[in-house]
């Protein structure tokens, strides 16, 4: 009898989040590039980049968003450096004499009550000599096709919307990566009820850093990043604080026109999603049940077959009934892990090892509830409490 209730629960729950993954991923809207357009003068924009111990990014991003087909007089890029103790600052100097519309900041001595993502972009915004109608924070990770600008300000503008974050590509070189983050995302799609986070009635709001083009007047309104200062997830509150002041919010697929590479390795990965993590999941408890909950459902796909299969050939008629209902299952949520590594462009049999990530995901779950509990976010070699 267990097995068999096992087996029902289990081919529910999977039937049921896979319903809602694919319903998740055909919500978000796809960006598409625009072309270059002769008429109309285009909003004036100034690009932040917060960086910190960035020297193996910033080059390429930089390059990336000088050669963007916006209107050079109309845009102007402030590069932050956060205290970096690397070559950060000096590659941005070097990059700001061959383009003059890229400028190098230094963001002051981390204040108190600050995280230094927050303070790095509060001072891009001061720092930007350009009169602008949008100020754009872009993580020093990202790399950016030449209709980015273009793109994101005209689809804003066009469509009334006041904040426009992306979703970018992700590029996963390593094991870890490749490994960890397609079912990190999977997670987030099995949680969210994206259309009713970005229903305009909603006080929620789902906004990555990566990529945020807001409105000026939105973002000064609410009191930019000083009024999230403090906040591990700044994106996350920052999108909130805006559409709750009554502002359009809206988070979109950017495959087309951003990529990232946003982890090299177990260290960067671990320390990454371990700083957000309990701010995804809403909180310490919630964290740790949907880590346990996916960590269980990931294994029973593997052994609940086999369980039912022994019962079966034990002439149960209970674990042969179970083994009908387990067996599609098991094998969708397999397919379903294998299917996303060609969403991810990585090899298909990262997507037999997820019951692997999963474990290893609520062990990052485990250390980042401990973190917050212990007031010692550590992101950047920096600890905040």
């Amino acid at each position: 009898m267990l097995e068999l209730i096992a087996s029902l629960a289990f081919a529910a729950t999977v039937c049921l989040l896979i319903i809602r993954a694919v319903r998740q991923r055909d919500l978000l809207e796809e960006l598409t590039p625009a072309g270059a357009e002769s008429g109309g003068e285009l909003p004036r924009v100034a690009v932040i980049v917060p960086a910190r111990n960035e020297a193996a990014n910033i080059g390429p991003c930089l390059v990336s968003l000088a050669l963007q087909d916006y209107p050079k007089d109309r845009f102007a890029v402030v590069a932050v450096d956060d205290g970096s103790s690397d070559e950060t600052a000096s590659i941005i100097a070097n990059l700001a004499e061959s383009f003059p519309f890229i400028s190098l900041s230094h963001s002051p001595p981390l204040a108190e009550g600050w995280t230094g993502k927050c303070q790095a972009c509060w001072q891009g915004t001061l720092a930007s000599e350009l009169e602008t109608e949008y100020f754009c924070f872009v993580d020093a990770d990202m790399r950016a096709q030449p209709s980015l600008l273009r793109t994101t300000v005209t689809t804003a503008a066009n469509r009334g919307i006041d904040l426009l974050s992306l979703a970018p590509r992700h590029e996963l070189l390593s094991f870890a990566e490749r490994l960890i983050l397609p079912c990190g995302h999977y997670l987030l799609g099995f949680r969210q009820d994206l259309a009713e986070i970005q229903s305009a009635d909603s006080r929620d709001a789902t906004v990555t850093g990566q990529f945020i083009l807001v409105r000026r007047s939105a973002y000064e309104k609410v009191g930019g990043h000083a009024a999230v200062r403090a906040v591990i997830s700044e994106d996350v509150a920052l999108g909130r604080l805006i559409k709750c002041a009554g502002f359009r919010v809206l988070l979109m697929g950017g495959r087309k026109l951003i990529s990232t590479r946003m982890y090299r390795g177990w260290n960067g990965l671990w320390y990454g999603i371990g700083k957000n993590l309990v701010d995804m999941l809403d909180g310490p408890t919630s964290t740790i049940t949907t880590a346990v909950a996916a960590l269980v459902l990931s294994w029973a796909a593997y052994l609940l077959p086999i369980v039912d299969s022994a019962g079966c050939r034990s002439g149960s008629g209970l674990a042969c009934t179970g083994l009908v209902f387990a067996t599609p299952a098991a094998l969708s949520a397999i397919g379903l892990h294998i299917a996303g590594t060609r969403y991810f462009r990585i090899p298909f049999w990262y997507g037999l090892l997820f019951p692997l990530a999963y474990t290893v995901g609520l062990f990052i779950a485990l250390d980042s509830v401990r973190r917050r509990a212990t007031g010692r976010v550590r992101w950047k070699d920096r600890i905040y409490p």
